[in-house]
């Protein structure tokens, strides 16, 4: 299992696929869902809102098949796991195009969701903790902004094929491209792991290689806790209530062009800062995913939650100047990637490889829980109120809860590794 230090390793592939992947996954099908509901609403009739529930059916089953999900991606084939998910995720999608219910979307919200934990939430942190025992954070920061590049060019191409199409069509075709583009790449260039391929992962040091004859796949850096440890100490809700508040927090991304013309600012004024705002998400990515590698999750935790406090009381007390509102919010889509690269990280940092898909995908549930709270909650904040304010203090109060679970987080890891369950 020697590997010559000069040649291009193999886990560059890997992420090339799974940019292309979860780019699909996220920006060709979830991203794209919002362009649909008011041609679908128009042509049958059916109220916004209840339309708009099915993205709550979603959320709610994702939150309930997560455990699930890390389990089945340790047991079975990686492979199997992605052409299953998708067909189900793009599937689904493709399925929306043939109804003429509500409860069409209802139903297939289920399979929607489902196929999405693998692609869209799993997929991504697992494979890549796999083969990057280097730069960890900078691949997972690579593949956020790749998958939010490949979203901005598809966003604009499902949009004309609605319009010129029809949203049936659109449905249709997008998921069956989405099938027919992913399935030859997962079979191409996904491996089940480093070692099924006679490789060590990215960055593991060649006298870590074992004699021939001993399970090399078992022993190759399967360093940390128990899934059923890790559940048991502050750390991990510690991380849960983490992986909660921000997604929570991004979430108010939604709502800043709303909370801009409340203001008084016009709607070009707020598709502009919005554009900042994406690419805030695609540097943001590569910068705390390049962080994380060199100063570590923790510092790097703690640096992304100041820098969200800045953005946020910009945008609560500088809401006149145009300057300062660009600028705030482009730092907060900054903040907004860290969904992507500091949730994984501080994962692996905190409970090692050990059981790293079963460990993610159940903390994960924080991410889910906050998608069927945060929006209607911030929707609700704004009718009873008549502004945005009560938001953004919740939200700096959110910001500093979490730099305070990132510190009880390390203190419980600390307690893991003096109890001798970290090895």
């Amino acid at each position: 299992m020697s590997q010559n230090k000069n040649r291009f390793h193999y886990a560059w592939w890997i992420l090339i696929a799974l940019c292309i992947i979860v780019g699909l996954g996220k920006g060709a099908l979830n991203n794209s869902s919002g362009l649909f509901l008011t041609p679908v609403t128009k042509d049958l009739g059916i109220g916004m809102g209840n339309l708009s529930l099915y993205f709550s059916v979603s959320a709610i089953v994702t939150m309930l098949f997560l455990p699930i999900g890390g389990k089945l991606m340790a047991k079975y084939d990686t492979r199997l796991i992605l052409i299953v998910g998708i067909i189900l995720q793009a599937g689904a999608f493709a399925m929306f195009g043939l109804m003429s219910s509500v409860w069409g979307w209802y139903i297939f919200a289920v399979p929607l969701a489902v196929g999405g934990v693998f692609i869209t939430v799993i997929a991504g942190p697992v494979i890549v903790n796999q083969w990057f025992k280097k730069g960890n954070g900078l691949a997972l920061g690579i593949m956020s902004a790749a998958g939010g590049a490949l979203g901005a060019v598809a966003q604009p191409i499902v949009g004309k094929l609605i319009g010129g199409q029809g949203w049936r069509a659109a449905y249709i075709s997008v998921g069956i491209a989405v099938i027919i583009i992913i399935i030859p790449i997962v079979l191409l260039l996904i491996k089940r792991s480093p070692q099924a391929k006679g490789l060590l992962p990215y960055g593991m040091e060649e006298k870590q290689q074992v004699q021939e004859g001993i399970n090399t796949e078992a022993d190759a850096g399967s360093k940390g806790v128990t899934l059923s440890v890790a559940r048991k100490s502050s750390s991990f809700y510690a991380l849960v209530l983490f992986f909660f508040l921000i997604t929570s927090i991004a979430s108010f991304s939604m709502h800043i062009p709303t909370y801009l013309m409340d203001k008084g600012f016009d709607v070009t004024f707020a598709g502009n800062v919005m554009g900042t705002y994406m690419i805030g998400v695609l540097v943001g990515s590569l910068v705390i995913g390049f962080l994380s590698d060199k100063i570590g999750s923790k510092l790097t935790a703690i640096i992304a939650m100041g820098a969200g406090l800045i953005a946020i009381c910009l945008l609560t007390f500088s809401s006149n100047s145009t300057g300062m509102i660009t600028f705030a919010v482009g730092l907060f889509g900054v903040i907004s990637s860290s969904i992507g690269t500091l949730g994984p990280s501080l994962t692996s940092s905190l409970f090692g490889n050990r059981e790293y898909s079963q460990i993610y995908s159940t903390a994960s549930m924080g991410l889910a829980i906050s998608s069927v709270v945060a929006l209607p909650l911030y929707g609700y904040a704004f009718d009873f109120t008549g502004s945005y304010t009560i938001v953004l203090y919740a939200i700096i109060a959110m910001l500093i809860i979490n730099i305070f679970c990132v510190f009880v987080a390390y203190k419980g890891k600390k307690k893991l590794v003096e109890d001798g369950s970290w090895n």
